[in-house]
Formats: C-alpha cells, structure tokens, sequence
C-alpha cells in the first residue's frame, strides 16, 4: 500500500515531456503522411468519363465534334474541302491536317449539256470526304455545294438542270445530311465575305477591331471579289440603292464584333473571264497579248473567241492598253468620290485595306511565272512584281516558252503575257494600289501549325455549324 502510494505521488509526464521521449516517432509518422498527400495532390483528377470502358471512349469524342463538307463548283474545276470544329468553333486535326482537300477538274460549267454527268463529277470527292468522318457523325453533317463564276454564266436553265442534278446525286449517293438551297450559285459578294472570314479567322483577327484585320483580294475564273472591313463613318456613306439598302456593305457580328464589311464581286473579271474581254477587246485577227507563234481560238462560258498573237509577238505596252479597255478603266463615269473601275463605289479605304492579302489565280500565276517559291504559303510581293515578270513573258515566244515556264500548264502558256499584265493592271488601275505597295499572296494560312486552304469555303463552314449548334 505504501509503494503505491509513493508510485501515485510521483509527478505525471507533460505533454511536452511525451512528444520530446517519442519525438522520433512522430517524425517518422509525420513525413510519411505528408509524402502521401503530395503524390495524391500530384496525381491528374479523373473525369467521370474515365471511368467508362475505353470502347466508349472514341463516340465521346465525336460527340463533341461537328464536321462540314463544303464543295466550292469553280469556273476551272471542283474542290472539296472538310472541317471539323470543336464546340469552342475551333478547327480540330483531321488525320495530320486540319482539313481535308482534294482537286478534281473540269469543273460543273464543262457540263453545260449533260447535267448528270456534271453531278457524277463530284462523286471521287464526295467519297474521300465521307471517308474521313466517323460513321455515326455521317447524318448530322451538312454538304454545302457553292457554284461560283464559271456557273453563274451559263446561258438558259443549263445553270439549274445542273444544280438539280447536284441536288438529286447527293440524295440518292450521299449519306449526308443535304438541304436542297445547300446546293446553289453563291452570290460573288457572298463569296468575297466567306473569304474575308477565313482569312481572318485563320489569322485570329476576329473579334479584334475592324483596323486589326486584312482586306482580301480574290482572283478567280469567273470573277474578282474585293473585301475589307471599314469604318461605321465610311459605312453610313455607301451608296444608296432606290429602296435604301446598302450596295455594298453587310453587317457582320463575329466572335463579339460588329464589323461593317465592304465586299464587291466583279462579274466577268476572274481571270479566266477576262481573257475573253480582253480578246473582245483587241483586234478580229490578232491579240498583242497573246505569245508569238500561237494561233488559235480560246473556249470559255460555252463560247469561242479568236485567239492568235500579233505578226510582231505580245507586247507589254499594247497589251496594257487592250487589257485597260477591257477593264472600261477610262470609259467608265464615277458618280461617287472614289472609284474602282467600272465606276463602282470602292468602299472608301481606311485601315481595313492597308493590309490586303491576295489569293487564288494571283498565287497560282505568281509561282507558275516563278517569281515566288510554289513551295510558299504565303508571300510578300508587290504589283510591280506582276509588271517585271510580264516584260519578260511578253517577249517570249510560244516554243522557248515551254522550257523557260515549265511549271505553267500548256493550256494556259499562250495566255501567260495576258495573264501577267492583267493581274498588275487590276491591281493598280482598277483596284488603284501603288505599284510599290506590299500585298501579301497566299495560298494557305498557318493555323495551329497546320497550313489551311486560303479559301471562302472555311467561311461558308463556320456559318453553316454555327446555324446548327
């Protein structure tokens, strides 16, 4: 009783005097919980998704998806081109690139008297972009089909019994979802829009202010488009239409922005158009535009033109001035204070067009004439590079022609002086840019480090899956 007494009057050990004796333990204990929790912290969180089975995973993934197949039914042949966007409206890598192209010619207006075998045409495309969209996704994407320039100029229902026959081909072979006005001729200033979205859209100027962005030349077969966003000033003094409407300005509301964007398509004016106005505008007998040596005729819109080169070969300086009379340069009358030719309204300038990206047929003859890399994208150049590489063509003969301009296609070669000096002169008599000024040809854009077609149907795109989402 004593002894316990005595153990029971011993002092009792402080909590500091514990944590001091098993201080050893409580470190190790300490540590090891602390390294746990900073493995689970380190360790990515798991979605509900993840923890379905990885069978399910791919459907997921395109549920989130939305894909487009736009046709673009050009003067000189057809194009397909598929997107597909996330849900952010952001192009998503189809395969390694982020769309797909391919390229077939001729194109719809070869067809003008056989509007199934028009329809036919297109079946080699349609197949390799069906083959690239998941099967499930099939039925809810749209096919778009815009015949532009080539035509717009077929004479009588040749234009209709061909859009028909598209119509009827993508219901009875296609499994997308097709709307029957999916598949018409596009309005040229529809045209010179959707190209004007995908230029900026690809360089992520959208959204920003309408000084940030770039106008946009287009140069196609059938017609030149122009467009570039300006002021709401500038806006307001467009020319007036008898019922009020703007001639050439629509009204725009992209990612944010209210842009205010000039467009004006020239009818006529794409570049293979223009040949026939300028062997219209020449002599019966001969053309100064056209390379010595060659004698023949010139098939466009179901016409056929007298096509031989003077007795003393092309000449640059005759040939400017057929090429003016052809554009009415000097015939036409401005009624308002500023002017393209044709004495249409040019939109006024301003910062929308100081920066202007050029495309289509300029690219293509650019790199054909061999006065910028075809390996290229994009290029800086300036008009007065057309005008060089045009004195050396037009003093070319047809037959050395083949060896020192290999890469031009033998079709074209007798055309190329043509072709060189009208592309200067559309740019600086009928666009009024200064020779020296730089311009920027491309071909594709860089977006996402992927190369995209410089091409209205990207535009057309966007507009078509942002309706359905």
């Amino acid at each position: 009783m004593e002894k316990m007494l005595k153990r029971s009057r011993q002092p009792q050990d402080s909590l500091l005097d514990k944590i001091q004796r098993y201080r050893g333990l409580i470190l190790v204990i300490s540590l090891s919980v602390i390294l746990v929790t900073f493995v689970l912290f380190l360790m990515p969180t798991r979605s509900p998704s993840d923890s379905l089975p990885r069978k399910f995973s791919p459907m997921n993934a395109n549920a989130a998806r939305s894909y487009a197949v736009i046709f673009d039914a050009g003067s000189s042949g057809s194009r397909v081109h598929v997107f597909c966007f996330d849900t952010h409206l952001d192009l998503v890598p189809i395969g390694k690139d982020l769309e797909l192209f391919e390229y077939t010619k001729p194109g719809l207006s070869a067809f003008a008297n056989d509007p199934e075998d028009a329809a036919n045409s297109l079946l080699d495309l349609l197949s390799k972009a069906e083959a690239v969209i998941p099967a499930e996704l099939r039925q809810k994407t749209p096919v778009r089909v815009g015949a532009t320039a080539g035509l717009r100029q077929l004479e009588g229902d040749a234009s209709d019994r061909i859009l028909q026959a598209v119509r009827d081909f993508l219901t009875n072979k296609s499994t997308l979802k097709s709307k029957e006005d999916w598949v018409t001729v596009i309005d040229g200033n529809q045209e010179g829009a959707y190209q004007w979205v995908t230029i900026n859209y690809l360089l992520g100027n959208l959204g920003k202010k309408y000084s940030r962005t770039v106008g946009v030349v287009d140069l196609g077969g059938g017609s030149v488009q122009m467009a570039y966003a300006i002021s709401e000033s500038d806006a307001a003094k467009a020319p007036k239409l008898s019922d009020g409407e703007d001639t050439h300005v629509q009204e725009m509301y992209l990612k944010g922005t209210k842009y205010y964007l000039y467009v004006h398509s020239y009818l006529h004016y794409g570049l293979l158009a223009a040949r026939a106005e300028i062997l219209k505008a020449g002599e019966e007998s001969s053309n100064p535009c056209i390379l010595a040596g060659f004698d023949g005729s010139y098939n466009y819109g179901g016409k056929k033109y007298a096509s031989s080169a003077s007795p003393s070969g092309s000449s640059l300086n005759r040939c400017r001035e057929v090429t003016l009379k052809a554009l009415k340069v000097n015939e036409s009358t401005c009624s308002h204070i500023k002017c393209t030719f044709g004495g249409v309204w040019n939109g006024g300038g301003g910062d929308g067009q100081k920066n202007l990206f050029v495309a289509s047929f300029f690219f293509d003859r650019a790199a054909e004439a061999g006065f910028v890399d075809p390996h290229m994208a994009v290029v800086k150049v300036r008009p007065a590079d057309f005008e060089d590489t045009a004195k050396r063509a037009c003093q070319t003969g047809l037959e050395d022609a083949k060896s020192i301009y290999s890469r031009v296609d033998p079709n074209n070669l007798p055309y190329l002086c043509m072709d060189l000096v009208y592309q200067f002169t559309l740019l600086v008599d009928g666009f009024g840019l200064d020779p020296w000024q730089e311009i920027t040809l491309v071909k594709k854009v860089e977006y996402q480090n992927s190369l995209v077609e410089a091409a209205w149907p990207l535009g057309s795109a966007i507009e078509v899956v942002s309706s359905l989402t």
